[in-house]
């Protein structure tokens, strides 16, 4: 026994260097940091297919989801129902049915066994086509799953991001749905842009040193407070993003103890919309009042930006003009791969119907020797042939399958054969194909109706909920 134990020997450097650095880059390009190409974790892209594999258009229990994706995730039900909770917070890509928390007051969302999910719409014209999604084996090679989800949306710089890995962290803030749009539009149009952030729980913020989101860049979010007519009362009607009513007025009577502010009371009305009442103590001026807030609680935080991807299986560090312009030139390859798709499926389904048209038409089926041939071979041949005269007219080359789907036409459809029918089908494919061809030749101005469609069907929804503004300096003292 002794003999073997010490003929094993590890030395920790090379454990430390190895094993450690192994670890180390896999949270960091498998859990923490979303990728470039679609701005989703692992996690959450796994999530999405598996919504989509179960995807009926009705809900489903959440922990029916969580069973599903644990098929691609192999890191427990936790993790992903954790990570579905924040995916239907973001109100972008689940319509979501239950109680699911409360970003206001920081309430969790109820168990997954009680509420109820599905992919929006939105998700399913924008996030998911297999057609245009490059594959890869599941972790136990049983199923398969995305390499990447083929998003037709700057989805990282709506939806945001935080995620700390190890030695490296990735922190992007959410920003308006229209005004990347907007954005998109004016990269397509070769107009300048920028981009602020807009956070779910509204507020003001002051973007003099957002830097463009890039890493040592700064952004100040205050609470939305007013007074009263009386100016006996404040009311803070926003909350910063990142923090809750809970933690504002912890830090509000945390300030009351240390003789920062002068206040009698504080109440905490929050339902549907953050409303925390301060009722100030005699003689207490309502501005000062507000200024302390402002410098003495988490009325007004600080937040560092860090806006690092995963591009190419390592991270990087860019900014958000970069992020926008990235997903952008992705969007246009993508529309591109679609049409190049259906310009490709309609030129098929032209020569199948101009094909079957002749087949039928010329009666090649009741031509002698049809019947008579000893094997498909033969009859392959012999309708090849018989279609010689034909070719001429057919947009490419007679391969054997296309013949052998000619043998599986039903003798009823034969006899109800259309002509008229099949030629006005063939007028109406030729007019698409064109069509195709035309945006494909046009693909920036394609790209610029996509994303003005986008904003013309779900921008309504997707109003500015954070005012830009700047912060005048406030004397502590």
């Amino acid at each position: 026994m002794s003999d073997f134990n010490d003929s094993i020997k590890y030395h920790l450097t090379g454990m430390y260097q190895d094993w450690f650095l192994d670890y180390a880059s896999y949270v960091i390009l498998e859990r923490a940091v979303p990728a470039m190409e679609d701005g989703l974790k692992p996690v959450q892209r796994r999530i999405l297919h598996a919504m989509k594999c179960v995807d009926d258009g009705k809900m489903n229990k959440v922990a029916n989801i969580v069973g599903q994706t644990m098929q691609y995730h192999p890191h427990g039900d936790a993790s992903i129902s954790d990570a579905l909770v924040q995916l239907g917070q973001k109100d972008l890509l689940i319509d979501c049915q239950g109680n699911w928390g409360n970003l206001l007051t920081g309430d969790g969302a109820a168990a997954p066994r009680y509420i109820e999910a599905r992919l929006s719409k939105f998700a399913l014209e924008t996030v998911l086509n297999p057609k245009t999604t490059h594959w890869m084996m599941s972790y136990d090679g049983r199923k398969k799953e995305p390499i990447h989800l083929p998003v037709k949306f700057p989805l990282l710089l709506a939806q945001g991001v935080e995620g700390i890995a190890v030695g490296l962290s990735s922190k992007i803030l959410p920003h308006n749905f229209n005004e990347i749009c907007d954005a998109a539009l004016h990269y397509l149009r070769k107009e300048e842009f920028s981009l602020y952030p807009d956070f779910p729980t509204g507020g003001e913020i002051d973007v003099s040193k957002y830097n463009d989101g890039e890493r040592g860049g700064v952004i100040k979010i205050r609470s939305k407070i007013t007074k009263s007519d009386d100016n006996k009362t404040l009311i803070i009607s926003q909350v910063p993003f990142g923090s809750t009513t809970t933690k504002v007025i912890e830090s509000i009577m945390k300030a009351q103890e240390k003789g920062k502010i002068k206040i009698r009371k504080v109440d905490d009305l929050t339902a549907k919309e953050a409303k925390i009442v301060i009722q100030l103590a005699p003689n207490a001026s309502s501005d000062k009042t507000i200024d302390a807030l402002y410098a003495f609680t988490d009325c007004e935080i600080s937040i560092s930006p860090n806006c690092c991807v995963i591009q190419d299986k390592k991270p990087i560090f860019t900014n958000i003009s970069s992020l926008l312009r990235s997903s952008v030139d992705n969007t246009m390859a993508l529309l591109k791969w679609e049409l190049e798709i259906e310009k490709s499926e309609l030129e098929e389904q032209y020569f199948f119907t101009s094909l079957e048209k002749i087949f039928i038409e010329n009666r090649i089926y009741k031509e002698e020797g049809y019947e008579t041939a000893p094997d498909k071979e033969h009859l392959i041949r012999f309708v090849d042939k018989a279609l010689e005269p034909f070719k001429i007219q057919l947009i490419r080359e007679v391969r054997d399958e296309d013949i052998e789907r000619l043998f599986e036409i039903r003798m009823i459809r034969i006899t109800k054969f259309d002509s008229k029918k099949a030629d006005e089908l063939m007028k109406d494919l030729d007019k698409r194909i064109k069509q195709t061809i035309k945006d494909l030749n046009h693909l920036t101005d394609y790209t610029i109706h996509w994303f003005e469609h986008l904003k013309e069907t779900y921008g309504a929804h997707y109003p500015r909920l954070t005012e830009v503004r700047n912060f005048a300096n406030i004397n502590v003292k």
